[in-house]
């Protein structure tokens, strides 16, 4: 998609950030999550919107090349190091490497993907779509889940 001129950002905002969608991951989807990017960096937003993903009930697997564990849950390296099911997984990596990790969490199986504020990248919003997941992109769901 194509954004120029300000009614077009408006309207590729609500597309990537459609109401539904975002209740839908939130509240209808299984509650475990994989945070990419998630360490024990507690000036990170990774690490603070984790907290209130666990607030909500939610269970947050770190995905980090160091592997730590942070808020009680071990980490993992990589998405597909996780040896369970993974439900959503929430980008916390630029946009340059966040098609990627999109194109790994549909080979993980996951129900949706979700890429944080200022995250973009519509290529891989479109190949996550057509592969039937859903996704939210440039929101938080820390942002998102209060007003739920």
């Amino acid at each position: 998609m194509r954004v120029s001129g300000r009614a077009n950002q408006q309207e590729a905002a609500h597309v990537y950030g459609d109401p539904a969608t975002i209740r839908k991951i939130l509240t209808e989807l299984g509650d475990t999550w994989a945070v990419v990017g998630l360490s024990n960096n507690e000036d990170r937003a990774a690490y603070r919107v984790a907290q209130v993903l666990q607030r909500y009930g939610k269970r947050v697997v770190p995905v980090h090349p160091k592997a730590e564990t942070v808020h009680g849950e071990p980490g993992y390296p990589s998405l597909e190091a996780i040896p369970f099911k993974v439900d959503v997984v929430d980008v916390f990596v630029n946009s340059a490497l966040a098609g990627t990790v999109a194109d790994e969490a549909v080979a993980k199986g996951a129900e949706a993907v979700w890429f944080q504020l200022n995250v973009i990248d519509a290529g891989a919003y479109e190949r996550t779509r057509a592969a039937g997941l859903d996704m939210i992109m440039d929101r938080c769901p820390a942002i998102e889940i209060p007003a739920l």
